[in-house]
């Protein structure tokens, strides 16, 4: 089978923001945030799903996400957090792309930093959800109000850096 060079590129970029996730991922782990809720993450390994959600779609999007959360969850957690960051991810990428595609040919009817506002509230009510299964407690739902501002102001700040290096990024990506 004859691939195209626009294959050849997206799959270069798409391994090239793998790669970018994963090592955000990795520094993420590094910093230890002086926050005493569980849970609560800067969220840096999203900057680059919301590039792959942007510049390619939802389909390359999930697959970036998934394979980033299971490396790294394999690579520098265990199989608890693959669990609880699957569920975000996945909550997470669902809504940002349901925000992001209202219908055919009516695409970003919201804006980015919206966008990852929502997905950054949405991961953590994915993990609230795992964590309420896990333990089987209420209590886990005391840290609902924490998680939510936490994840609105982080989703929030990725969405703005994205803003910021978007047009540099389709100049690089489109070839312009």
């Amino acid at each position: 089978m004859v691939t195209g060079r626009t294959d050849v590129k997206r799959i270069a970029m798409l391994g090239l923001l793998l790669a970018v996730a994963m090592l955000l991922s990795y520094v993420e782990v590094l910093i230890p945030l002086p926050i005493p809720i569980p849970g609560v993450k800067l969220g840096l390994a999203n900057l680059a799903i919301v590039m792959v959600l942007y510049f390619c779609g939802c389909g390359y999007a999930f697959l970036v996400s998934i394979t980033r959360i299971i490396f790294t969850g394999f690579l520098f957690g265990n199989l608890s957090m693959v669990l609880y960051s699957l569920a975000g991810g996945v909550l997470s990428l669902i809504c940002m792309s349901l925000m992001m595609y209202k219908g055919k040919g009516h695409r970003e009817t919201f804006s980015i930093k919206s966008i990852s506002l929502i997905g950054g509230v949405a991961h953590n009510m994915g993990q609230i959800m795992v964590a309420y299964l896990v333990v089987q407690t209420y209590g886990v739902f005391y840290y609902v109000p924490f998680l939510v501002l936490s994840g609105a102001v982080t989703g929030f700040v990725i969405g703005f850096i994205f803003e910021l290096v978007c047009p540099t990024l389709r100049k690089i990506i489109t070839d312009r």
